[in-house]
């Protein structure tokens, strides 16, 4: 039986109330009577607080992705693009993976760190080679990791990823600091949770790889993540275990994406019905080649378009959350998707172990790559191009210092209040990376943005103490304000 608030993987995620929707989104999907109903619902709403957005249940959204008029596609790109700029705005928000170590015990049959593969040699940083890592990364201009590692108990124990956790958070180099570390490790216990809430994390993400039990277990046919409930609940003992703002994900190509789809909204009206806060974030990563990996084998392969509606689909249903997507993506892709729903994107990323120490921005190492990068562009011409194409680079960590998580932050971002913070932080934040490491143009191109944005600041007061903050950022005095 499906039931939203079970404990139970099966029961949360349940494969005949998934078949059942999807069967009722192929008989609906040219009703259009229905599908405008939808779309007027899922609409932004001005209420006394604000702007609110009622987002849509798994059904709704899967009746709108099944649907194959033109002319309703266009409308529901046109609300995605009104309801990000209601929330998000015009900010992105700019982070880069940190691979730790390649070690793995699993034999997951489409990633290259599986335990059987003798093509990819096995690393795993020392403390001195990742600080020379994050100094690395800090001289690029990131202020925010996420760290990602194989599952290896021996190799790769809670302890070493808290240690690496510490070890980030001490480097300061000339005017460099990582102010938030984001975890993507396995599935783990909730006492381990609690350490990794201890230690400072930010989100902690965990890709589902696919919502189909079946194809799961095929794909993961032995090692700890084989276990298919122990993965699949993972973040009720994240959030049991202190940890608010979690991050879900599929990996588009394993299985069927309109299966996929349907779970993954399943899965974040779960953790709204049990926890009162739904996924901080939802990335939409696409199977991609590597070492010992052969992507043609799989035959559950989207185009650039299926991908494009399923991003606008996803932030039409849930509306306050976060949608990342990564170096995956082409240069093209990225850009028609950012307007969609997109919120956070990795710029100048490295998919190996030891990938940013020693290499210049147009230098990438590929014997320890977990994934082959589409979009191979340095850290500076992403920001450059973000702000031609009037998006705002934003290094922002500041909610998730300030104690915005969590339910906190949804409360501020169900209302719109959140902009109210994040647009002058963006902006300063920006300013930090144009005095510090932008190239010439670059930062010419985004001090004449920082003009202009400015002054979309609606409070008089806020938007004056911005300006001398950007001043004296501007002038290489203090860095690190916030609001």
């Amino acid at each position: 039986m499906y039931d939203v608030r079970s404990m139970n993987a099966d029961d949360f995620i349940n494969d005949e109330e998934i078949l059942a929707t999807l069967e009722y989104a192929e008989q609906n999907k040219h009703n259009r009577e229905l599908i405008e109903q939808i779309l007027e619902k899922a609409k932004p709403k001005k209420t006394g607080r604000g702007v609110e957005c009622a987002g849509l249940s798994h059904r709704e959204a899967s009746v709108l992705l099944a649907c194959d008029i033109p002319e309703m596609t266009e409308k529901m790109y046109e609300l995605a693009k009104e309801i990000k700029q209601a929330f998000y705005g015009n900010r992105i928000v700019m982070f880069a993976p940190l691979y730790l170590s390649n070690y793995c015990v699993n034999k997951c049959v489409y990633c290259p760190y599986h335990i059987q593969n003798k093509e990819i040699p096995r690393k795993k940083l020392s403390q001195e080679e990742l600080r020379q890592e994050v100094i690395a990364l800090q001289d690029l201009g990131h202020k925010r990791l996420a760290i990602e590692s194989g599952e290896d108990p021996v190799n790769n124990p809670i302890e070493y990823i808290l240690e690496c956790i510490n070890t980030i958070y001490s480097i300061k180099h000339k005017n460099g600091a990582i102010r938030r570390v984001n975890v993507n490790i396995a599935a783990t216990t909730v006492e381990n949770y609690r350490k990794l809430k201890e230690a400072g994390i930010g989100t902690y993400i965990l890709f589902q790889e696919t919502y189909h039990k079946e194809s799961y277990e095929v794909l993961h046919p032995a090692g700890p993540k084989h276990n298919y409930a122990y993965h699949t609940e993972a973040m009720d003992r994240a959030m049991e275990g202190g940890i608010d703002d979690v991050g879900l994900g599929v990996l588009f190509g394993l299985d069927k994406y309109r299966y996929e789809f349907a779970g993954l909204l399943m899965h974040a009206e779960h953790l709204e019905a049990v926890h009162g806060v739904g996924p901080h974030t939802v990335s939409v990563p696409r199977l991609r080649g590597a070492s010992d990996i052969d992507p043609n084998v799989f035959d559950n392969g989207i185009d650039d378009d299926t991908f494009a509606k399923i991003v606008a689909c996803i932030r039409i249903a849930v509306p306050y959350t976060g949608m990342i997507i990564s170096t995956r993506e082409s240069e093209a892709c990225r850009e028609k998707v950012l307007e969609l729903g997109v919120s956070q994107i990795s710029g100048g990323s490295r998919t190996s172990v030891g990938g940013y120490a020693g290499y210049t921005p147009d230098e990438r190492p590929h014997d320890t790559e977990q994934f082959d990068v589409s979009d191979q562009r340095s850290l500076d011409e992403v920001v450059k191009w973000l702000m031609d194409q009037g998006h705002i680079p934003s290094f922002c960590t500041a909610c998730y210092r300030e104690g915005r998580t969590g339910d906190r932050f949804m409360a501020l971002c169900k209302v719109g209040q959140i902009q109210n913070c994040c647009h002058p932080n963006a902006l300063m934040t920006l300013q930090e990376y144009l005095a510090d490491y932008a190239s010439p143009e670059t930062r010419a191109v985004g001090e004449a943005l920082i003009a202009r944005e400015i002054q979309n600041v609606p409070d008089e007061k806020r938007r004056q103490r911005a300006i001398e903050y950007l001043d004296e950022i501007k002038n290489g005095g203090k860095r690190d304000f916030r609001f």
